[in-house]
């Protein structure tokens, strides 16, 4: 490892590297210019760090360097100058550092170890290489030893122990058998991470006499091998029967039998151990335990969780494995092994280490004389590594002093630069567990001007549009750079020109007026040159006659004109197109010269034809449909789909392209319209057949771009008006090569999960996207709007990084670049994401609230600093809930509500309030992460409002003039009471409503006694309560005085479809009493017909039949008081039923909805009149209780049942 060097750095190196202005030069990648100009020497390929090499083949430590001189090398070894000419084995190839040690002629490897460093100098500076440790290969043989057979009782635990030779590399541990076969593992037996065998528990199939161990040394190709070892299992069947053997039949004999026991660690051993890993790097833990049955493993870490999608589980769970380890996955791990009879435990504290890694690399610097610059370096490593410089390979502390140079810790700062300058510095970050070193040259250049734009160059451009006249430069110090029209004109200046920084001079839109010379100047203090350039201005080019839209009959013919104007010294090209493709290579097209004429029209001919006209400056197009209608009727045809394509052949295998032939099947009376090519990638997505593209029927190949590392295969379908044939056959497999990525990941996105991380996401590239095997990712990001440089890492072929210890949602710069095995994709377009959100800190202030009326209100606050939203301002919630009435003083169980306003709204309304209450609120800001604290509760009232309806209304005892109406208070009495109002009105035989009565009641009354009624009369009832608002909503309620006080009718609210009785009495109507007479007379006859059947006939038991078969529909009188039982005509009166009567006590029950008229009384078919009075049938709600005996369905009376059948 390169010696470590401390330097002081300065408290003031942060505050430098921010307000540093760096005057670098740019040196334009011009050949000519790059051979002529000096360049310090630059360290181009270099052997490894760590370099074991084969010691049966020669060594080369490569060391290539460029520079302008070219640089001479010079190596060191273990410290000291290494003098290859005094050595016959060793050269260093021409033009090159790179060393060649002759080992195949004599020489030996291990003479030749040590530490490496190759030095590349020219008169400009010196850089150097890495320290390269160069150690041959060891694969030693085994040491001799006896090995006893192992002799195990079945269930007990074993442990075959490998210990290979140390070999440099280590070698690759395997068992196998006499027969080369690898023995087989399972999670009772397996291999641990030392090369040993563990059995955790041992059945008598692991018998045998040739377990071997391997080990496989790769630099040398050599595999050695451990003399077998040999196991016997006793099991106990088997030595009982031994025992019985040497036993005599009365003694007591016999072994225990195979008994089960809880686990125990074989490795590692204790409960707890520790391990130290660096970043990057894999880290395998490993437990395997011994027990019976065998244990199961598994794995967790102590206060955290596993890191996704870097987690493995190996050697059936005895093994975990992260990969690509960070400071992060610092802390304990536990495995538990565990089985039926218990579990057993160890905890491995883990510590990842870093060895340095770049923060910032040191950065070349091409300097003017006189100018200012810095060189910065910056590592980061666990410990943190100390930082040293060194100039030209030497110390930095006793190398030549420079005026110019000042070293402030990490930070280099040059002033005022001159030639003398010229260096290379070399910055070594180092650590116990490793060092970076970088070379980074500062190249002081005094050069006069110089123009690399051609001279007297000719820009030619279209009028109206951009011109760009170049002049390319170089010079240092930088040249200032002016432009003149014409070689004595004026220096161009104003809003009609753009001065571009690297020279160009832009005319954003050119007339004829601005052609001409333009004479470029560049000058620095070194000296002055000019060149100039010619500017042409052309007429543009258009189409003034263009082509139309044609419908043609099929079979004829039809032309398309396109008539160009142009400039005259551009020379014109038309070129006619079908459908955006090449016109159909077909005698009937036939192109002229201002048109474009088909003969012979078929159906393929339809479609969009387009005229395009291209000169060396502008193109221009316009395009026409042709329609092609039907021809005259002809014999019917049968059409179908095309039969397949056949015969593919592929032709001129390119890297990226590939010739695709084949040969039409039968089209099937409908021509064949198109061809579409798929492919399937076997490699990736074997079976899967994808789009290629498409081409037209006329054609039978076509050129297919191909993507790198995928095996193709081609297929084609033709496709007709009718439809899509089968698939050909497939062609031959054709394997492009790997090259690196084309594409980045797409969807990439930066959003914090938590408040101190950023996850870094993206759309993972799909397999023939990645272009060659080892697709990874490299993933960068850096903090917006903050000098800062960026941060990578790169990840496996995942689609999640975690950034950890950010500030709270800060932006940042995010991008993600694909690279595989062959190199990287193209730079990758940086996106803007923010760490992770923290709850928001502050409370909105100034609440206000206006109650707008008594269910409404309107809020307002003031907005919280967008500082202390912490996250995206999602919006404002305001949480409200009702404290209590203020009609009733009791609480109730408390219902927050919430609303949520999106946005920096400062206001809302709360609707749905409940008037006449009191209602707390809080207002809180939202973010992605969630609510922050709440606002001080504020307390505002709602004003009265109208009541709902009384809870209920009831009419009872009713007498010939005399009705009792008892309610109950609205249950949302929404204000004070005021008093109540009953309405009511009579209703007639006709249905039709009476005069309206109005009565005031107190707002403490609950019952009323209404008198002076007309006798056997149905009235109406409306009964509301007020506040001093207004009236609520209304109840209504029908009932109906006594005929008689011999009769006492009972008040009903009348439930389903029936209809109001008609209350007339009928008893003294002559038709009436005409047809009583009628029906004693028919049922008279009926009981005379009877009696004489049953003479005539024989017993004939009419009374029996007439009781088993009786008419349900049709009740006899009842006995004790003369009157009709339950009677309806089974057509037309099923609502007179008992399923459909009221209950006595005449009340309404309430149910969803306070405003439904069938919850007021009123039935479904009931009608309005335009003036609004109701008309139709009058019932109540129906009810399913059973009637009582005292209930009538309004027909008390033969007369009134008699009346039900009107």
């Amino acid at each position: 490892m390169m010696k470590k060097m401390s330097m002081s750095t300065s408290k003031t190196s942060l505050v430098l590297f921010l307000c540093q202005i760096i005057s670098a030069l740019d040196v334009p990648l011009d050949s000519k210019l790059l051979e002529e100009l000096s360049q310090p020497p630059t360290i181009t390929q270099q052997s490894p760090k760590d370099y074991i090499v084969d010691p049966r083949e020669n060594i080369v430590i490569q060391c290539e360097a460029k520079g302008k001189p070219p640089p001479s090398f010079s190596w060191t070894r273990n410290g000291t100058h290494f003098d290859i000419d005094k050595d016959a084995q060793v050269t260093m190839k021409p033009n090159s550092g790179t060393l060649v040690i002759n080992i195949m002629n004599g020489g030996k490897a291990e003479a030749y170890e040590g530490v490496y460093q190759c030095t590349a100098r020219n008169e400009r500076g010196a850089a150097v290489s890495n320290n390269i440790v160069i150690r041959p290969s060891r694969s030693p043989l085994w040491t001799k030893e006896k090995l006893e057979p192992n002799h195990v009782r079945e269930g007990d635990s074993l442990v075959l122990h490998c210990r290979p030779p140390v070999g440099l590399p280590p070698p690759i541990i395997f068992w196998m058998d006499n027969a080369f076969q690898r023995l087989p593992q399972s999670e009772r037996v397996s291999q641990g991470l030392n090369g040993d065998l563990y059995f955790s528990n041992v059945q008598p199939e692991d018998t045998r006499e040739d377990y071997i161990c391997y080990a496989r040394f790769n630099h040398t190709q050599t595999i050695q091998q451990k003399q077998p070892i040999s196991v016997k299992v006793f099991s106990m069947d088997s030595l009982n029967d031994t025992i019985a053997a040497n036993l005599s039949d009365t003694d007591i004999y016999g072994a225990k039998p195979v008994t089960e026991r809880q686990p125990v660690l074989l490795t590692p051993t204790g409960s707890t151990s520790t391990k130290v890993e660096l970043r990057g790097n894999v880290l395998l833990l490993e437990c395997i335990a011994a027990g019976l049955p065998t244990p199961v493993i598994r794995w967790i870490k102590e206060g955290g969780e596993l890191p996704a999608n870097r987690t493995f589980f190996e050697n059936f769970k005895k093994t975990l494995k992260i990969i690509d380890v960070s400071e992060a996955d610092s802390g304990n791990y536990k495995c538990i092994a565990r089985n039926a009879l218990g579990s057993v435990h160890h905890v491995i504290s883990v510590t990842v280490k870093a060895a340095p890694y770049w923060i910032t690399a040191p950065r070349n610097l091409v300097l003017s004389p006189g100018e200012d610059g810095t060189l910065i370096c910056r590592a980061n490593g666990s410990p943190k590594p100390s930082i040293s410089w060194l100039a030209n390979g030497v110390p930095i502390a006793i190398a030549p002093e420079d005026p110019s140079r000042k070293v402030d810790g990490d930070t280099i700062i040059f002033s005022h630069v001159q030639e003398r300058s010229s260096a290379v510095y070399q910055c070594n970050a180092s650590n116990e567990y490793g060092y970076l070193l970088a070379n980074a040259f500062v190249n002081v250049l005094a050069e006069p001007p110089r123009i690399l734009t051609p001279a007297n160059k000719l820009y030619q451009v279209i009028a109206d549009s951009p011109a760009l006249l170049d002049c390319a430069y170089f010079g240092s110090p930088k040249p200032e750079i002016e432009w003149f029209k014409g070689v004595k004109g004026s220096i161009l200046r104003g809003n009609e020109y753009v001065f571009h920084d690297n020279g160009t001079l832009e005319i954003p839109v050119a007339q004829k007026s601005n052609a001409g010379t333009y004479t470029c100047v560049a000058r620095n203090e070194l000296g002055k040159i000019q060149n100039e350039v010619q500017l042409e201005i052309k007429d543009p080019t258009m189409i003034i006659k263009q082509p139309e839209y044609k419908v043609i009959q099929r079979y004829g013919q039809v032309s398309f004109e396109c008539i160009i104007k142009h400039d005259s010294t551009l020379l014109p090209t038309v070129t006619w197109l079908k459908d955006n493709d090449e016109l159909p290579d077909d005698e009937r097209f036939l192109v002229g010269k201002d048109n474009l004429t088909i003969m012979n029209v078929t159906d393929k001919d339809d479609g969009t034809y387009t005229c395009i006209v291209n000169t060396t400056l502008d193109s221009v197009s316009a395009s026409a449909v042709l329609t092609v209608v039907a021809a005259p009727p002809t014999p019917a045809i049968i059409y179908a789909r095309p039969n397949p394509p056949f015969d593919l052949e592929l032709t001129g295998q390119l890297e990226r392209s590939i010739d695709l032939s084949w040969i039409p099947g039968d089209e099937n009376n409908s021509p064949i319209t198109s061809f579409v090519v798929e492919f399937e990638d076997a490699l990736h997505e074997p079976g899967v057949w994808r789009y290629q593209t498409e081409v037209p029927g006329t054609q039978t190949m076509a050129q297919l771009k191909l993507s790198p590392y995928v095996n193709y295969s081609f297929r084609v379908i033709a496709v007709n008006r009718i439809g899509r044939s089968q698939p050909s056959e497939p062609s031959e497999q054709y394997l492009t090569k790997s090259a690196s990525p084309d594409e980045n990941p797409a969807n990439v996105q930066g959003i914090g999960s938590e408040p101190d991380n950023l996850v870094i996401t993206w759309e993972p590239l799909k397999g023939f996207q990645s272009n060659g095997p080892g697709l990874q990712y490299k993933v960068s990001w850096r903090q917006k709007d903050v000098d800062d440089e960026w941060t990578s890492v790169i990840v496996a072929n995942v689609s999640k990084y975690i950034v950890s210890g950010t500030p709270t949602f800060v932006p940042y710069e995010v991008k993600v670049q694909a690279l595989n095995d062959l190199g990287y994709a193209p730079e990758p377009s940086e996106v803007i994401g923010h760490s992770g959100e923290d709850l928001p800190m502050v409370a909105p202030g100034n609440v206000q609230v206006h109650v707008i009326n008594s269910t409404l209100a309107k809020v307002h606050w003031d907005p919280v600093p967008l500082k202390s939203v912490r996250g995206h301002l999602q919006g404002y919630k305001v949480y409200y809930w009702k404290v209590q009435s203020l009609s009733r003083r009791s609480r109730r169980h408390i219902e927050k509500k919430i609303l949520t306003f999106r946005g920096n709204k400062t206001f809302g309304m709360l609707p749905g309030l409940e008037p006449y209450s009191s209602y707390k609120l809080n207002v809180r800001v939202v973010n992605g992460k969630g609510e922050g604290p709440a606002s001080p509760d504020k307390i505002f009232k709602t004003p009265e409002g109208v009541p709902s309806s009384p809870s209920f209304l009831k009419i009872t005892n009713p007498t010939l003039d005399s009705l009792t109406l008892e309610w109950g208070s609205p249950t949302h009495p929404n204000g004070v009471l005021t008093s109540y109002t009953l309405k009511f009105q009579p209703i007639n035989n006709t249905h039709e409503l009476g005069p309206l009565v109005e009565i005031r009641i107190p707002a403490n009354e609950s019952s009323l006694i209404l008198k002076n009624l007309n006798y056997s009369t149905r009235y109406k009832f409306y009964f509301n309560a007020q506040t001093s608002v207004g009236s609520g909503s209304q109840i209504t309620e029908e009932a109906v005085t006594i005929m008689d006080e011999a009769g006492i009718l009972h008040p009903a609210v009348d439930a389903g479809k029936a209809m109001a009785s008609r209350q007339v009495d009928i008893a003294t109507q002559g038709w009436f009493i005409g047809l009583m007479c009628a029906v004693a007379l028919l049922i008279l006859i009926l009981l005379i017909v009877c009696f004489i059947r049953r003479n005539k006939g024989g017993k004939y038991p009419v009374k029996e039949k007439e009781d088993a078969h009786a008419d349900p529909e049709i009740q006899p009188m009842k006995e004790d008081d003369g009157t009709f039982g339950e009677y309806s005509d089974a057509e037309d009166h099923k609502p007179l039923k008992k399923g459909s009567r009221t209950p006595s006590d005449r009340t309404v029950k309430k149910e969803d909805s306070d405003d439904s008229l069938v919850d007021y009384g009123e039935g479904v078919n009931g009608q309005f009149n335009e003036d609004g009075s109701f008309i139709g049938q009058y019932s109540g709600k129906k009810e399913k209780e059973p009637a009582e005996g005292n209930e009538s369905s309004e027909a008390p009376s033969p007369v009134n049942a008699m009346n039900s059948f009107v």
